[in-house]
């Protein structure tokens, strides 16, 4: 196995109650890998799902915080100056794609609409990655997946994804946990 994917499989169970079927429609769209978006309010657990679905199904999961400042090298990489000159690095999306993980984008629309548009090519029946800067061109690794995740309706309105982003996944809406499963999480995390 790769040095370098190792570090992103979660070893242990990540504590999930699940609240509906997301776990069984998720499978679903892994088997297709198919490209997909969690919707839903913060802290309401889209991203320990993904750490339970990731370490159910045994893929390693490198997970991106998107932000406005995020340009498309942060997530494909760039060159480097290293003690040996230039070095080629590549970013976590490259990575995913290159070695066969899921890549999680949490809060994508606060990712520029030009950083974005980079993944196209992985959502499609492509699924592949350029590298303009290389000269390469990735095929996605058969067991890759791409994820995504926002709040609807708690940015701005000029923060959304565009059009043509939206079409290109599957979507999971996902909401605060009914009382008796919010409680149940709570008394688990806190050791009650």
């Amino acid at each position: 196995m790769n040095d370098l994917i190792q570090p992103y499989y979660i070893d242990s169970e990540p504590y999930y109650l699940s609240a509906g079927n997301e776990i069984e429609l998720f499978d679903a769209a892994y088997r297709l890998r198919m490209p997909m978006v969690l919707k839903g309010p913060t802290g309401c657990g889209k991203t320990r799902f993904m750490e339970h679905m990731a370490w159910r199904l045994k893929r390693p999961l490198i997970t991106v915080a998107c932000n406005e400042d995020m340009t498309a090298s942060d997530l494909i990489g760039r060159f480097l100056l290293d003690a040996n000159g230039t070095v080629w690095h590549d970013g976590p999306l490259t990575i995913a794609a290159r070695y066969g993980a899921i890549c999680y984008l949490d809060e994508v629309v606060e990712a520029r609409q030009d950083t974005t548009v980079i993944i196209h090519p992985l959502t499609d029946n492509r699924r592949t990655l350029p590298l303009d800067k290389r000269g390469e061109l990735i095929h996605a690794h058969p067991d890759f997946q791409l994820v995504v995740s926002y709040n609807p309706g708690y940015q701005s309105l000029t923060k959304d994804l565009k059009q043509s982003t939206k079409q290109r996944f599957g979507a999971l809406d996902f909401d605060y946990p009914v009382e008796q499963i919010e409680t149940d999480i709570v008394a688990h995390e806190s050791g009650v």
